[in-house]
């Protein structure tokens, strides 16, 4: 039992340093009325989580299961296939703000954690509450100023899926909540 621990931690170590060294380019985003349109984004990350989050003991998804994405965050998102990366507890916010690279305000972005807000502390933050995002999801949000819109204390997954759409895998998506999952 510990061989197989031992092996499964050094895979993931191995692959987290592989992905860190990968490619990370993101491009700006844009707004369709109230939602996101991320259709021309690459969500894929270097897989480094927040200080101070936690793994999750006994997620219903655990790492390396697989999974049916329920959301369309993205195009080519809702009923993609994913792997889970990652499993971690924490509050998910929605968030508008406005990009520190200028341009249009992103209204109800989802999702950020607790753990990407700047001296969010324990609490869970409510709705109106002005914040300073420490998160490079996009282009132009870590530094950000923004508006908590609402909040789920939930657990939260980093995935790998390849969109319905086609396209490159997506590597390190994060987030998505255990409402957006569904099993396989």
């Amino acid at each position: 039992m510990k061989i197989k621990f031992l092996l499964g931690l050094v895979s993931l170590l191995t692959i987290f340093t592989l992905v860190a060294c990968g490619n990370n380019k993101e491009e700006p985003s844009t707004t369709e009325g109230h939602d996101m349109n991320h259709s021309e984004m690459n969500h894929s990350s270097s897989g480094v989580i927040p200080a101070g989050l936690k793994e999750a003991d006994n997620p219903t998804y655990p790492v390396e299961s697989k999974a049916i994405l329920k959301t369309d965050h993205m195009n080519g998102m809702k009923d993609a296939e994913a792997t889970i990366v990652g499993a971690y507890n924490t509050t998910a916010y929605v968030i508008s703000y406005t990009p520190t690279t200028g341009g249009e305000k992103v209204e109800n972005h989802k999702w950020i954690i607790q753990e990407e807000i700047k001296n969010a502390g324990r609490k869970t933050l409510e709705p109106g509450t002005e914040v300073t995002i420490e998160a490079s999801h996009m282009e132009g949000m870590d530094g950000a100023k923004g508006t908590i819109e609402s909040s789920e204390k939930t657990t939260v997954y980093m995935v790998d899926y390849t969109p319905t759409t086609g396209g490159e895998e997506v590597k390190n998506h994060k987030w998505v909540t255990e409402s957006e999952l569904t099993s396989k």
